[in-house]
């Protein structure tokens, strides 16, 4: 199975992070996006959109982090990260959409902007970005983990853009629930550094 990846993505870094935790054998494929590999073929052929991370398991191919997680979570990672029953994959879908729109167009858009000079309204998502992190500090401080009342994909879907958020000028200190929370998935054992 490969993983078509950018090494300072945290979407990529999604991916890696969750096969780390369940114990998943990829092999990751650096891409030179500098230079626009992930724009020519066989990657454009891959992915339309021009995007990363790409993930092949044999003839089936994937785009999108948040589908990577469920299509791996559903195939290699079994019950304890996917469960089988519609409330619980309610409660982590929910995650996974606030990890494609509100960290995404606050603490992601900040750091793209910072970190890679991305043509983006910083001032925006640094507006944003406290709301967003006050609202995850008051669920973490009543649950231990994001859904399901124990570690998922939920939890490494929202994790990389919030550990990453200092790289956009986000100072993650006064909320001490979050800290708390990101102190636990990197004790986890499998654990992934991050980029």
């Amino acid at each position: 199975m490969k993983l078509y990846d950018l090494d300072a993505s945290g979407n990529c870094y999604k991916a890696r992070l969750f096969a780390g935790l369940a114990n998943i054998d990829l092999e990751v494929i650096a891409v030179d996006f500098v230079n626009g590999a992930h724009k020519q073929p066989p990657l454009i052929d891959l992915n339309p959109l021009g995007q990363l991370p790409i993930l092949q398991d044999g003839p089936f191919t994937l785009r999108d982090s948040q589908a990577i997680l469920v299509y791996l979570a559903g195939e290699y990672g079994g019950l304890a990260w996917w469960p089988n029953h519609p409330q619980g994959q309610a409660d982590i879908v929910q995650w996974l959409s606030f990890a494609a729109n509100e960290i995404q167009h606050s603490l992601c858009a900040a750091r793209l902007v910072e970190k890679f000079g991305y043509g983006l309204d910083q001032s925006a998502a640094l507006a944003m970005a406290p709301g967003v992190l006050e609202w995850l500090d008051r669920h973490l401080a009543q649950h231990d983990w994001l859904a399901i009342g124990r570690p998922s994909i939920a939890d490494c879907a929202v994790y990389p853009y919030v550990v990453l958020a200092p790289e956009g000028r986000v100072d993650l200190k006064p909320y001490r629930h979050v800290c708390a929370w990101l102190e636990r998935v990197e004790g986890l054992p499998g654990y992934v550094a991050k980029p």
